[in-house]
């Protein structure tokens, strides 16, 4: 059962809108249509917010740490609230899935995402969901950080808000049915 939702991302206005954030926009449209405002926890290292699914809380949190030092927020988050860490659904960019396409597995490795990398490090287990969100492949010679830190350009940001709202209502299913019901109704699309 998914008792905390961390959606991955940088701080700060000039990652705002960013590929490598869309973790941060999932969660946002989750706050948004649940009527929730993200405070600042210092101890947390990140902006959460309490949301209700199935008549129990869920934490939502955004990791004020950088991308590379996500575990940080995350693994804090599993120790104040006594989570276990197969608990927490993690939501992430990724650059290997076309604009659009969601990937949800109920485990795995880091697949080169070093938020994946630093969560899976911080909690010493990769036996936690994660949602991939393809954020467009990167083009041939380009460079990884200059790509992921770069903005949808104007034609794919209409579908890069739609895939966030998916990914939200993927989100959603996954807290009210669970991992396995959301991947069957949201893998691929």
């Amino acid at each position: 059962m998914i008792q905390a939702v961390a959606g991955l991302g940088n701080p700060g206005a000039e990652y705002e809108g960013t590929r490598h954030n869309v973790g941060f926009e999932v969660l946002d449209e989750l706050a948004r249509r649940h009527e929730l405002r993200f405070k600042r926890g210092w101890r947390l290292a990140g902006h959460f917010c309490m949301m209700r699914a199935s008549d129990r809380p869920v934490v939502l949190v955004r990791p004020q740490t950088f991308m590379n030092r996500s575990g940080d927020c995350v693994a804090a988050v599993v120790r104040k609230y006594r989570l276990d860490e197969g608990s927490v659904l993690v939501v992430v960019d990724d650059v290997d899935l076309p604009l659009g396409q969601i990937r949800i597995r109920p485990a795995g490795g880091a697949g080169g995402h070093n938020g994946l990398r630093s969560v899976i490090d911080r909690l010493g287990s990769q036996a936690f969901p994660r949602m991939r969100l393809g954020v467009g492949l990167r083009p041939p010679g380009s460079e990884l950080v200059d790509f992921v830190l770069g903005r949808f350009t104007r034609e794919e940001r209409v579908p890069a808000q739609a895939m966030v709202e998916r990914a939200a209502d993927a989100v959603e299913t996954a807290l009210e049915m669970g991992v396995p019901e959301a991947m069957n109704r949201f893998n691929g699309g």
